[in-house]
């Protein structure tokens, strides 16, 4: 295959194998300066290794990867950077208790005996900041800010060593739609400065409205690639998963009685901040009640203080003694990365008294419930045993899910549960949402995606400076 002279990057029919599983299968993409090039498919799909190999992470079994034309020095991140890759990850790679300032400087620590200046290391990044319009307080702890700011935090980290090619994995997943396009004209004028933009997507418009070509992964093997101007949004749905799911219906369900009921709530930040500010809430069975606006206007907290892990003062507050919670952050607090499948499994099932008594599990009681519970949420896995790190996000929020929904709460606290998801696999979720609804659950949906509160809400309020208003 004969590259364009421009092409940057190059892969040839690479593959990479974890034990009997074939995460990608000779794979063959360009990647050229001044583009915007989009790398979409499923959970599971191969993105993610894909990446890894550009950046230095994973080394494929066969195949060739070529910079400038010649051979990449595969398998070594700080080579890769010296060759002028950076990659901002979905998952933040900062030190929640250093500050900005502390988390810039660590990009670039100068090696053994270096003693860290984070006042003049981070001068180039708030330079950056600057340009792009950002503002942002260099000696705040990066666990105080929202998440947008969080996000700029790692953009700018990979900025800051000017990068010829620039990886973002699902940088919008945590942005509102006013950030989104904050970041794509970041994104425009890093193209115009000739750099080549890799980015991996799931949301089908802002691939069309920022993409310049597209290649399409599934199943580990690439199924698709083109100029965005060859194509359209229905067929890249349909190279994603083979076919276009429906989009369903919304069932209203009869409301039953309260089960949630919260008046003059205040729930105070970590920063002992008023986040919440005496909001009155109710929720009724069979009820689906979304929660939209911002990220940083006191969602977070609101949910937290429902659930019982942040403290919070009401003058009247009525729970279920039973509450299921989907947390946003899958990896940091809806599982232990390190333990198995089943062992996370477990964690919804430690009062299931069917599983076992007082500190003791009957153990193949245990093995056929963790398998019940994989095959009827169609969670894709090698063995039950497996580290539950090594499954997609996607199949990891179906853990969640089911975990959660296996137990039948009254009520179920959901908070963007579908962030970073896949097509397929954010349907699988709100069709499991719906259904807890329809067997009588209330649900509090919080979620920053307005097409995800419209499909699934049956009334919706916005939260605003810790504040509701009801708009439908």
């Amino acid at each position: 295959m004969v590259s364009p002279p421009d092409a940057l990057v190059e892969l040839d029919e690479v593959t990479k194998a974890y034990g009997k599983v074939l995460a990608l299968e000779q794979v063959s993409a360009r990647f050229f300066r001044g583009e915007i090039h989009c790398v979409l498919g499923e959970n599971g799909a191969g993105k993610s290794t894909l990446m890894g190999i550009l950046a230095g992470f994973v080394i494929p079994e066969r195949g060739s990867f070529m910079i400038h034309g010649k051979p990449a020095p595969m398998g070594r991140p700080e080579s890769m950077k010296q060759q002028g890759f950076a990659m901002v990850h979905q998952h933040f790679m900062l030190v929640p208790n250093f500050t900005v300032a502390e988390n810039l400087c660590l990009t670039n620590h100068g090696g053994k005996g270096v003693v860290l200046n984070p006042k003049s290391q981070t001068l180039v990044a708030a330079t950056l900041a600057k340009d792009l319009g950002w503002k942002l307080d260099l000696n705040l702890l990066v666990a105080d800010l929202p998440v947008g700011a969080q996000q700029r935090v790692e953009i700018l980290k990979a900025l800051m060593s000017n990068p010829e090619i620039l990886i973002l994995d699902e940088p919008t997943a945590v942005l509102s739609g006013p950030e989104v396009e904050d970041l794509f004209d970041v994104l425009r004028t890093l193209k115009a400065q000739g750099k080549a933009i890799i980015l991996i997507a799931h949301k089908l418009d802002e691939v069309m409205a920022i993409a310049d070509r597209v290649t399409v992964l599934r199943k580990g093997k690439l199924v698709a690639g083109a100029l965005l101007s060859e194509t359209n949004r229905d067929q890249l749905a349909q190279w994603m998963v083979g076919e276009i799911p429906p989009v369903p219906e919304l069932i209203a369900n009869q409301a039953g009685e309260e089960i949630l009921r919260l008046s003059g709530l205040d729930v105070r930040g970590d920063r002992g901040e008023l986040s919440v500010k005496g909001i009155s809430l109710a929720v009724k069975a069979g009820e689906v009640v979304g929660i939209g606006g911002v990220d940083g206007n006191g969602q977070i907290e609101l949910a937290e203080a429902v659930v019982g892990i942040r403290p919070s003062q009401a003058t009247l507050r009525e729970l279920p003694s039973k509450i299921g919670f989907i947390p946003q952050d899958r990896q940091g607090q809806g599982l232990a990365l390190n333990l198995s499948i089943r062992d996370n499994l477990l964690i919804g099932g430690l009062e299931d008294k069917s599983l076992g008594s007082g500190l003791f599990f009957a153990s193949q009681r245990v093995k056929n419930w963790a398998t019940q519970l994989i095959k009827e949420y169609e969670i894709k896995i090698g063995s039950p045993l497996d580290p539950v790190a090594s499954l997609s996000g996607g199949n990891q929020q179906k853990i969640i899910v089911s975990r959660v929904l296996s137990q039948n709460p009254p009520l179920v606290v959901a908070v963007n549960p579908t962030r970073g998801l896949d097509i397929r696999a954010a349907e699988y979720v709100h069709r499991r949402l719906r259904m807890a609804a329809r067997q009588g659950a209330g649900v509090l949906l919080i979620s920053t995606d307005r097409d995800e509160l419209t499909a699934l809400s049956n009334r919706i309020l916005v939260m605003h400076n810790g504040e509701l208003e009801q708009i439908s």
